[in-house]
């Protein structure tokens, strides 16, 4: 890919509302307004993103950001489908700019869950999302303006899923956050916990992730239920009813498994380009250089480790079913119905056709969503790229390097190439 830019420019920031309760940031290169730039437009799900470092490293790159917000934090009444208006207002807004070119979706972590899901329904109508596979049809039938092509940076497997994985399946009362089956406990050190480092028999691998799955899904059924009495009439109210579920914060390392086995989920399947700290590039299997989290269990508390929301909240943003052979190894997931959710990014990008750019960042513990998302992308240019000892955040992860500095500037690294990915010729035409 070429060279993006031969200077560094001065970054203007500007304050403005893209929507009703939705604010955003413009970052904006100096001396270039007369320009017809490319612009990329950052959302989060749930996160305030308007000071995202992607927006004044790719300003100072040459190009147009604006970081938006979505109106409300992941909350008791606000369900993902109440999202994509902010971000239908924020492409509104910048496609009524005279100077704005092609309009590039970013959606990082959580926010790649609402920014694949608005495109996939921006490209093929709301219909995409209504069949009866659907765990919750999407409920609206306005059309919603498409970008012109979106890049996922350290996306993760979607809000979904990430529920799924920090499901407790000790849990043995779906009232109590306080009664455990120690056997499945993964704090439990008769199963193999070691707060230096966990290596999990592969019977209590196979037993935990076997009993996750079947958690999940019971607690599916039951949400279904819930909604079906609520719109018989035969609900305790009349719209939506509260649903907790112990045990399933997503408080981020807790009762995940293959943030205690270091071994799960720790290298792709085949070799895709990873960019180097000393600015070169090679192709091979990529390799997590994370290191073991080991907190303890929280499920026992409600403040952080139940996860407090409503029926319908569920159903139509964390909710993804499961098959009976749902785990997740060295390199994959699976057992997992994609097609189930649009709260899911690997479903959603089957109806995504616009360029891509899937990226991860081998220090965090969501790189390995880059593989999948790329491998069922519909798109014809998609491009898949890992950045070495990069954290969740794009900074260099220090505590994982076995010689200092090793990692190099791992931000600039990231936007460098994001820049060049941007500035291909004919991308987006």
């Amino acid at each position: 890919m070429p060279k993006t830019h031969d200077r560094e420019y001065a970054v203007r920031e500007t304050f403005l509302r893209v929507g009703r309760r939705a604010p955003a940031l413009m970052y904006e290169p100096e001396g270039r307004d007369g320009e017809r730039l490319t612009t990329v437009l950052v959302m989060h799900s749930d996160e305030d993103y308007l000071t995202c470092p992607t927006g004044p490293e790719l300003a100072r790159r040459g190009y147009r950001v604006m970081c938006a917000n979505v109106p409300v934090k992941e909350g008791l009444f606000f369900s993902q489908n109440d999202k994509y208006a902010a971000v239908r207002g924020a492409i509104e807004n910048l496609r009524a700019r005279e100077n704005v070119g092609a309009i590039v979706l970013m959606g990082h972590s959580g926010g790649a869950t609402l920014m694949t899901a608005y495109q996939a329904i921006a490209e093929n109508g709301p219909q995409v999302f209504q069949g009866e596979e659907m765990i919750y049809p999407y409920p609206y039938d306005e059309p919603l303006p498409p970008a012109d092509g979106i890049m996922l940076l350290d996306a993760n497997w979607g809000n979904a899923a990430m529920q799924l994985f920090s499901l407790d399946p000790a849990v043995a009362d779906e009232a109590s956050g306080m009664r455990l089956n120690a056997d499945l406990d993964l704090f439990n050190p008769a199963n193999g916990f070691n707060p230096e480092g966990s290596t999990f028999p592969e019977e209590f691998i196979l037993r935990f992730q076997q009993e996750q799955g079947r958690r999940n899904n019971e607690i599916l059924r039951y949400a279904q239920a819930r909604l079906k009495a609520i719109r018989d009439g035969a609900g305790d109210y009349s719209d939506d009813e509260p649903l907790t579920i112990p045990g399933a914060n997503q408080v981020f390392f807790n009762n995940k498994l293959f943030a205690q086995d270091i071994r799960l989920m720790s290298h792709t399947k085949r070799p895709h380009t990873l960019l180097h700290g000393d600015g070169t590039r090679t192709e091979e299997v990529v390799r997590s250089v994370r290191r073991p989290v080991n907190p303890t269990s929280l499920t026992h508390s409600m403040v952080d480790g139940a996860r407090i929301m409503t029926v319908r909240n569920y159903l139509s943003s964390y909710a993804v079913r499961t098959l009976d052979n749902y785990g997740f190894d060295d390199c994959a997931a699976f057992g997992i119905e994609w097609d189930t959710t649009y709260a899911c990014p690997p479903g959603n990008v089957k109806h995504v056709r616009c360029p891509l750019l899937a990226m991860g960042m081998t220090a965090g513990w969501e790189f390995l969503a880059a593989e999948t998302i790329y491998d069922k992308a519909a798109s014809r240019d998609k491009t898949i790229a890992f950045v070495e000892g990069a954290d969740h955040k794009f900074n260099p992860a220090r505590d994982c390097e076995s010689v200092p500095g090793q990692f190099g500037d791992t931000m600039k690294t990231l936007h460098d190439y994001v820049a060049e990915w941007l500035s291909q010729p004919g991308r987006f035409e």
